[in-house]
């Protein structure tokens, strides 16, 4: 058994504790940022033998976490999203072990030149610094931000969701003996350890200077906030009102594997398609096979006047269906004209997160590629790789839906900015 959350929810003065947690985060960042690669891979080594080795703790955290919000009758997508098992930690271990592999991108020079007056000029990556991460319901989302800020530098403050409190914590566990091993400050990596909300808001505040980024990770209420309140610079996560477009030259087989997958792999994850549209042109001969399995696999499916017609358990479409993120077995599905149709509903509904094209006409995908602008566009792939461990990131710190500094999955070398060194030989500006 986990120890007893009143233990650690009962603190008399939580912005001095938050203060005081920020103050050890920028001298663990100042010490991050200067530490060699060795050094942060022996960290990332050990991280993840601490989890495979604790695995049957974090497992028995977990389960208390699950029987708490099943007791309080969370959604099953919900529950999903909390629950941990051995391949999850498993994967959790093998991301960790990805990240070790990447190239440290600290002090990589992604760009030199040389000046007529004979100065050089090179610009190289660097730390960003303190990153604070707000999530919600997934404590795999500690790991993930944990060991991806380490590779790159940062040092992070981490502010799990209440209802995944236990298994931050026993995964916290972990990423602290691996710090702990390698000698580097375990204020490198902080758990808030409360429940209280009031964290959430004084995280925003950015803690006069103490946090430089904001990663949120959770629903719209969360980015809701994040957006009203944050004070500091914000890596945006929106929703993820992800699309598959079927069109009208997509091998139908093809289609419905990727929309199957896109749909009902996981319905409460980010990349979880919850919109298909279907090319008119070709709905005639894909329409009901797609429609009918979904529906025979378990997902509602809430359709336009056309989508009705083929199958009488269609649901019909309200105008806030295009809009809706629904992380469930859920489907809103639409009939449209060609790619231009498909392209004018994701520009008009989409959240710039994911979307896909299933076509054989290679002009049909290159257009839908160039023209949608979301985060992530794929063509003949399912929705569902958009994670940074599918890039080959090892881990992800979320996708950013914003176009400033960093975009789609996050890894380790987008937790990094720049700076200009320059080498002179005695010139003076004239």
């Amino acid at each position: 058994m986990t120890a007893p959350l009143k233990a650690i929810d009962g603190n008399a003065d939580l912005p001095a504790l938050m203060t005081d947690l920020a103050s050890h985060a920028r001298d663990a960042a100042r010490m991050l940022a200067l530490a060699p690669p060795e050094q942060k891979n022996r960290a990332l080594e050990a991280i993840e033998r601490a989890i495979r080795a604790n695995a049957a703790k974090i497992l028995a955290a977990n389960a208390e976490d699950v029987a708490e919000v099943s007791a309080a009758g969370a959604t099953s997508a919900f529950i999903d999203r909390l629950t941990l098992t051995p391949a999850r930690i498993d994967a959790m271990a093998d991301g960790v072990a990805t990240v070790r592999g990447i190239p440290d991108p600290v002090g990589a020079v992604t760009e030199s030149w040389q000046r007529p007056n004979g100065m050089t000029i090179e610009r190289v990556r660097v730390p960003l610094g303190v990153i604070g991460v707000i999530f919600e319901s997934r404590p795999n989302v500690a790991a993930d931000a944990g060991v991806l800020c380490l590779k790159s530098g940062n040092a992070v403050i981490l502010r799990g969701g209440s209802d995944s409190f236990r298994s931050c914590r026993a995964i916290h566990e972990a990423l602290i003996q691996g710090l702990r091993e390698a000698g580097l400050p375990e204020a490198a990596i902080t758990l808030v350890p409360t429940r209280d909300r009031a964290a959430v808001g004084l995280m925003l505040s950015g803690m006069n200077g103490g946090i430089d980024v904001i990663v949120p990770r959770g629903g719209k209420s969360l980015v809701a906030r994040v957006e009203a309140e944050a004070r500091v610079p914000v890596f945006a996560h929106l929703e993820g009102v992800n699309h598959v477009y079927v069109d009208r030259t997509a091998n139908l087989d093809m289609a419905k594997s990727i929309v199957l997958n896109a749909k009902m792999r996981r319905t409460g994850v980010c990349g979880a398609a919850e919109t298909l549209l279907v090319d008119r042109a070709g709905a005639a001969a894909s329409l009901k096979p797609l429609i009918e399995m979904l529906i025979e696999s378990g997902c509602e499916v809430r359709g336009d006047d056309a989508v009705q017609k083929v199958d009488a358990r269609v649901k019909p479409a309200s105008d806030d269906d295009w809009d809706t993120e629904y992380l469930d077995a859920i489907i809103a599905a639409r009939v449209v004209d060609g790619v231009d149709g498909a392209i004018t509903h994701i520009r008009n509904h989409g959240s710039r997160h994911t979307d896909a094209i299933v076509a054989e006409d290679a002009k049909a995908a290159e257009k839908f590629l160039r023209e949608v602008d979301s985060a992530i566009v794929l063509h003949n792939a399912s929705t569902q790789f958009a994670d940074g461990g599918e890039f080959g990131f090892g881990a992800e710190i979320g996708i950013a839906t914003g176009k400033f500094h960093a975009r789609g999955p996050v890894g380790a070398e987008q937790l990094t900015s720049f700076k200009y060194r320059v080498r002179g030989t005695g010139q003076t500006r004239p």
